[in-house]
């Protein structure tokens, strides 16, 4: 019989498993037939699996939620696929996944691409699809396919935009003048010579910066990739650093935070003052994250190998870093030069023979 609970407005039902287990679960909707119509498909379906080993079928809401239920806390991603489920629901709310195809997934991909959406935004999207899929087989045994497994859109390549040193010398100055973020120019000291990224600088604390070592020392849990890794710090971001010492000793003592109010507590965001130094600098298409781009590509360009600059930015493989790889042509020219010497004494001698 189905029932309502004095915290939920929606029905619940109660039926024995197939291992005699009582159940007791949301039938998710405050109609009072519809609740009992699914009850009674449960009941169905245990009495299927006890009496012929028929496999339940599962809907793409019970994955979902028992899905984000077990990875609660663990993903680091949980924000990003509550916005990707958002977009999934509408169109497999309800679906049997064991009657769902790939043609199903391909449709909705094609109705994403329609409605204007990104090709990375989709493939995000039957991303989280597919992983839920994979947990479900490896985790509950659930005997589903996984028709999302390799859907993927064709990507554009990574953006790239970095700054002239006199575009950075502009921007440092705008944001000297910042009254409402005093640790603007700082931050953007830091990133342009750090490489950090923007969470891992505002989340920062002190007890994670070695000055008498010059290092920022970032654990797992602060950083994307979740791995350790240390920062060394250049002249120019131990001033910064020095800078950020200075304004706690005076405002704040206590506060564990590099990027810190007066009041102690943690400053969440500089979006809004850096866009207003971008528009007083006049530099145009740039946002806080091409600061990391803007590091790489400068010290590529000073000919530091990609393998530096990964272990630097963090990369979990030096592919992510050969984006910048264009900056450094003379390392190509010199590899292809090593050619002549070959030809010269190699093919040039066979021709002449």
């Amino acid at each position: 019989m189905v029932y309502r609970r004095k915290d939920s407005p929606v029905y619940w039902g109660s039926f024995t498993d197939a291992s005699g287990k009582r159940v007791r679960r949301t039938t998710g909707t405050t109609e009072r037939r519809e609740a009992q119509a699914l009850e009674a498909k449960w009941k169905l379906e245990a009495h299927q699996v006890k009496q012929w080993g028929a496999e339940p079928s599962r809907t793409f809401d019970e994955l979902m939620l028992k899905y984000r239920k077990a990875t609660q806390g663990v993903k680091r991603s949980a924000k990003r696929d509550l916005t990707s489920l958002r977009s999934l629901m509408p169109f497999f709310t309800g679906r049997n996944l064991l009657t769902l195809k790939r043609s199903d997934i391909r449709a909705y991909m094609d109705k994403r691409m329609f409605d204007g959406v990104a090709n990375a935004t989709i493939n995000r999207e039957i991303c989280l699809f597919s992983a839920a899929l994979n947990y479900a087989r490896r985790n509950w045994d659930w005997d589903v396919p996984n028709h999302a497994g390799g859907m993927r859109w064709k990507e554009p390549e990574g953006r790239v935009r970095s700054l002239t040193f006199e575009e950075a010398q502009r921007l440092k100055a705008e944001a000297e003048k910042s009254v409402k973020s005093p640790h603007l120019a700082n931050f953007i000291r830091l990133a342009l010579n750090t490489g950090c990224r923007c969470n891992e600088m505002l989340k920062l604390q002190w007890d994670r910066v070695d000055l008498k070592a010059n290092l920022i020392l970032l654990g797992g849990q602060d950083t994307k990739g979740g791995r350790r890794r240390s920062v060394p710090l250049n002249a120019e971001a131990r001033v910064a650093m020095l800078n950020l010492a200075r304004f706690r000793a005076s405002h704040c003592p206590d506060s564990p935070w590099v990027f810190a109010h007066k009041d102690g507590s943690r400053q969440a965001s500089v979006v809004g003052a850096f866009k207003r130094a971008l528009r007083h600098a006049g530099i145009e298409n740039f946002r806080i994250h091409d600061l990391r781009h803007t590091c790489a590509s400068w010290l590529v360009s000073a000919g530091q190998a990609l393998t530096a600059v990964r272990d630097l930015l963090g990369h979990s493989s030096v592919v992510m870093t050969e984006r910048y790889a264009h900056l450094a042509p003379e390392n190509v020219r010199a590899a292809v030069a090593a050619l002549d010497g070959v030809s010269r004494f190699g093919y040039a001698e066979k021709e002449s023979a």
